[in-house]
């Protein structure tokens, strides 16, 4: 307010603020509330469910009515954490369901008219960025280029990535994204192109399971080619980072837990032998049968098989050592992307404009 002395230290920038980040995606609705702490950020609310907004977008090219009312309640939650733990700096984005539907303007304005929360719909390329920017300090600044794989609901994402050293950033990595390809499945895409309909009891075919790695690999050949990826691999200049619920729940699994525990899983790694041996277990099983897997559970036994192929398809088309684990994903990348934009907000000797 006009008239108070200016704040400095602990309460300018990033320090001076509450931030909120939400990131609808095709199937999962997820909220971040956090503040700054001196090497990140402190989580002081959360909130994640599997809304489904995709459901049946792939077939009909709309948002159905009970994707639609199951979201509306999900972000009515979020809303209210917002409100209560008050909010100061936000962004929210919605990713492939709302690009893809000719109806998710129409949505995102029923959102804003409900809950009074405005979202950004963000092309593929901004969700690269944003999911590099959560896991860039994984990276090995000595490994000259990486490979990020984000498994979602309604695409896969794979970015093209240099990686070098930067000792005056956090962490010591800079990373600059040379390229990126939006593969046009994801877990409830391809579940629902492939096994729709398949009763819970029965498991998938092998030529079922084959035909969805497939789709996966065709579409990452051209871009291997490109960049020539494999050759890179094959000289040891390439890491892999896999960030999504396949992934963190492949290396739960990997590492025995009951219960999922994500100070275990994120940063973890997982070997290539590992991925492929764990992928082909669970691809001979059933839904039903997935249900009694730890860490799948109900809430990701039906999507368990088409995440699990597109790992393996991606494993398959580049055979790095290993997968280094991310259990962050674009909410973490709004926040630090919030925290950098409060700093710069706050900075005397910022040029307006800039």
């Amino acid at each position: 307010m006009a008239g108070e002395p200016i704040k400095g230290g602990w309460h300018s920038g990033r320090f001076a603020h509450t931030f909120a980040a939400i990131d609808l995606g095709t199937n999962n609705c997820r909220l971040l509330v956090a503040r700054a702490s001196v090497d990140g950020y402190q989580v002081i609310d959360a909130y994640s469910r599997p809304v489904r907004l995709g459901e049946g977008v792939a077939l009909s090219g709309a948002l159905c009515g009970d994707a639609i009312e199951r979201t509306l309640h999900a972000l009515s939650v979020c809303a209210g954490k917002i409100e209560r733990n008050r909010v100061t700096m936000a962004r929210h984005i919605a990713t492939e369901a709302c690009r893809r539907a000719c109806n998710g303007e129409d949505f995102l304005a029923v959102v804003k008219e409900r809950t009074g929360l405005c979202f950004e719909v963000i092309d593929p390329a901004e969700e690269a960025r944003l999911a590099l920017a959560s896991c860039e300090n994984l990276l090995d600044a000595e490994i000259p280029f990486g490979l990020l794989i984000d498994i979602g609901g309604g695409s896969t994402e794979v970015s093209w990535v240099r990686v070098s050293r930067r000792d005056d950033r956090l962490g010591g990595v800079a990373t600059e994204i040379l390229d990126m390809t939006s593969v046009p499945w994801g877990v409830v895409t391809l579940t629902e192109s492939c096994v729709k309909g398949l009763p819970r009891e029965q498991p998938p075919t092998r030529a079922c399971y084959d035909d969805m790695m497939e789709r996966i690999r065709a579409d990452l050949r051209p871009f291997c080619r490109k960049h020539q990826i494999g050759g890179a691999i094959a000289r040891g200049e390439v890491q892999m980072i896999g960030a999504s619920g396949t992934v963190t729940t492949v290396s739960a699994h990997h590492l025995g837990l009951k219960r999922y525990n994500r100070v275990l899983v994120d940063g973890s790694c997982i070997g290539h032998d590992s991925i492929l041996r764990i992928c082909d277990q669970l691809s001979v099983k059933s839904v039903a049968e997935l249900t009694e897997v730890p860490c799948i559970g109900n809430d990701r036994a039906d999507l368990a098989l088409a995440g699990g192929a597109i790992l393996e398809a991606v494993c398959r088309q580049w055979p790095a050592p290993m997968v280094r684990v991310a259990d962050r994903g674009l909410r973490e990348g709004v926040l630090m992307e919030l925290m950098r934009r409060a700093d710069r907000e706050a900075d005397p000797f910022r040029h307006p404009g800039h």
